[in-house]
Parts: C-alpha cells; sequence; structure tokens
C-alpha cells in the first residue's frame, strides 16, 4: 500500500491510533473555548505585579512560553518560564506566580510553588488535581481545575488560556475577547483542514508527515513562534517518538548553522522545517532565505509551515494545531501509537521511588497550618 493512502485509510489510522489522539487534536477548538471559559470563573484580589513567572515543566511549561511570546511587544512587565525545583532569587511580594502542573504531581512545580508560597508572591495554581490542588485549598490559595483523563500535552489550551484570561481580570492585558474569538476560529480552520477524512493531496498535516518519515526533524521558528517551533519538537518526541530539535532565527545565524558544514551523511538525516508568515519582517526573511541557500539545502527536505490568522495569538496556535496533527500522523506513517509515552512514565516512577519531596513539602504545609 501506498504510504499516502494509509492516511487516507480510516481503518488504519484506527488501527494504530488505539487511543484516538487525531480526535483529541480535532477538540482543541472545544477546550479552548472551555479553558477561557473555566479561567473566568476564577476569583483573584492580586494586583499590580512587577513581574510574572510561569513555574512548569513539559508541557505544562509550553503555556508560559507562548504567554512570553504573544506579550513581547505588548507588555513592559517582564515574563519569565521557570522549569526549576525553586524560583529566581529576584521573586518576591511583587511577583506573580502560575504554578502550573496537568497532574498537579510534578514535583519540580510543587516545590517551586511552595518556594513562592514561602516568599509570599502572589500565587495562582492550575492543574486537574493532585497534590497541587490539595496543597492549594489547604493554603488559600487561587486554583484553575482543568478535566482530568487527558494526555497533557493534548490539554494546552488548558495549559494556556487561563492565563490571559486571569491578567486581564487584573487588568494587565486587554481586549482578550476579540483575540480568543480569532483563535477558535482559526484554529477550527486548521481541524477541518487536517482532519482524517481530508485527503492527503490537500491535506498539509499529512502532507508533512510524509515528507518527514525516515528523518530527524528540525524545527525553526523566529520571535513570536519560538514557542510554537519548541511545541512541535516536543510533538515530534512524544507523539511521534523520534529525536527531533528546534532553535530560532536570527540566533541560530550566530551557530548552528556551521554545524551544517558537516558531511551529508550526517545532513541528509535531517530534514529542516521553517515556521514562516507572510508578515514576517525583512529583516527575518533574509536570514531565513540566505541560510535555506547557505546550509539548509543540506538537509533530506526543506518544508515550510504558514501560519494563519491576522493577531499573533491566533497565528501561534495555528502552526501548533498544524504541528500536532503532522506529528500523530508521522506516528501512524511509522505504525507507532502516539498516545502512550512509555519512557517518561518508567522515568517518573523510578524518580518517584528514590524521592522524599511530597513528604518534605507535607511537613512545611502541615507547619504553616499549624
Amino acid at each position: 500500500m501506498h504510504e499516502s493512502n494509509v492516511l487516507d485509510k480510516p481503518e488504519q489510522l484506527e488501527k494504530v491510533d488505539k487511543s484516538r489522539m487525531l480526535d483529541l487534536c480535532g477538540k482543541t477548538p472545544e477546550y479552548c473555548q472551555d479553558a477561557i471559559k473555566r479561567g473566568g470563573e476564577i476569583a483573584i484580589s492580586h494586583k499590580n505585579p512587577r513581574n510574572i513567572i510561569v513555574v512548569g515543566m513539559g508541557g505544562s511549561a509550553i503555556g508560559g512560553e507562548i504567554l512570553q511570546d504573544w506579550l513581547r511587544d505588548r507588555l513592559s512587565i517582564p515574563i519569565q518560564t521557570c522549569r526549576s525545583f525553586t524560583l529566581p532569587a529576584y521573586a518576591d511580594e511583587s511577583t506573580l506566580v502560575f504554578a502550573v502542573s496537568y497532574s498537579g504531581a510534578t514535583e519540580e512545580t510543587l516545590s517551586a510553588f511552595m518556594d513562592a508560597v514561602h516568599r509570599k508572591c502572589m500565587t495562582i495554581t492550575m492543574s486537574s488535581g493532585g497534590h497541587l490542588l490539595s496543597f492549594s485549598k489547604r493554603l488559600g490559595v487561587p486554583h484553575v481545575t482543568m478535566p482530568s483523563g487527558l494526555p497533557p500535552r493534548v490539554a494546552i489550551p488548558y495549559l494556556f488560556f487561563p492565563l490571559p484570561v486571569l491578567l486581564e481580570k487584573m487588568n494587565i492585558v486587554s481586549s482578550l475577547d476579540r483575540d480568543c474569538e480569532e483563535v477558535i476560529r482559526v484554529l477550527e480552520k486548521v481541524v477541518e483542514e487536517n482532519s482524517p477524512h481530508i485527503p492527503t493531496k490537500k491535506n498539509t498535516s499529512k502532507m508533512l508527515a510524509l515528507e518527514l518519515k525516515g528523518t530527524i526533524p528540525m524545527v525553526y521558528g523566529f520571535g513570536r513562534f519560538r514557542a510554537a517551533a519548541h511545541r512541535m519538537k516536543t510533538q515530534f518526541n512524544e507523539n511521534s517518538k523520534l529525536l527531533s530539535t528546534y532553535n530560532i532565527f536570527p540566533e541560530l545565524d550566530h551557530n548552528e548553522v556551521v554545524g551544517w558544514e558537516a558531511s551529508e551523511i550526517l545532513t541528509k538525516r535531517f530534514s529542516v522545517i521553517l515556521v514562516r508568515d507572510h508578515s514576517e519582517s525583512p529583516e527575518i526573511r533574509r536570514r531565513i532565505d540566505f541560510a535555506k541557500l547557505l546550509a539548509f539545502h543540506k538537509a533530506q527536505k526543506v518544508l515550510e509551515i504558514w501560519a494563519s490568522g491576522k493577531r499573533r495569538l491566533a497565528e501561534i496556535f495555528s502552526v501548533i494545531l498544524t504541528g500536532d496533527f503532522a506529528s500523530v500522523y508521522l506516528a501512524i506513517l511509522q505504525g507507532v501509537d502516539p498516545t502512550p509515552v512509555k519512557t517518561i512514565v518508567r522515568t517518573k516512577v523510578e524518580l518517584g521511588r528514590k524521592s522524599n519531596v511530597l513528604e518534605r513539602l507535607e511537613e512545611q504545609i502541615q507547619r504553616m497550618i499549624d
């Protein structure tokens, strides 16, 4: 059977995609609407933070990266994503901290959350349950509850949209309705154009998967698409079960391009995916075009994903969802169920056996309550 026909045969898709990851991707616009609603239901009293830190690991941290990219030219308050057991030294009473863990059991996030509480930061938590929810209830910390039962990487709408909704409640951002309405409209179109029933020749994500098969994807973004490139890389890791890398312009022009001087025996193992936007600046366009001419011709394939939408947030999420679909189709082409992440589960189990983090945090909370 020709490979493209595999992606156009419903029975083949269902045979490999046993946990129905494609269906979950198709529900992304619905999840966005629900996430916006859940964020709006939370009462908060925090005001006038001088800086913002989003704490998380893995997919739970991508929401913070998207927030940074979206607001980088719009907000004067610094935003940082923290992937660590502790907060940066500057965090204090004037710092707004979002502690985000889909499972609510991530040790790094729980530790950083307690660090925020000890430093009297303005703290808000987000999870589907777990210790983060119970700790928040006991300490009186506002909490956004997500629906449980999803693979964390599917929950990206829940890991992001409560952040800007709550920032709007604090008068830090405005006009959020227009951004959210366009995101949902654009994502509905992405779903319509990349769903399983759309044939390969008309389906951007299916075509991308076919081009990538047998290679290592390298995702290159720029500026506002830094988080989108990172997200795509991790989706190839988790869904497609592949090694993958990402980088951004213009930084990669100052280091990574030299790596393409390697022998084609090595470079032909890689395919380059360029995240593009019709409104990209002339400076960025020149750097992308020159890199294609100078280095990327040595890759197996050079592919492009073009953002959709007029506003930045819609552009970012259009790239993310297109990449999500592509990573699932690539898994199916390899005969791999995209949903299970056995190595992550094993890692957490093994590390948990040798950890006393939860016991230590429980003791700290009990002392604070007493």
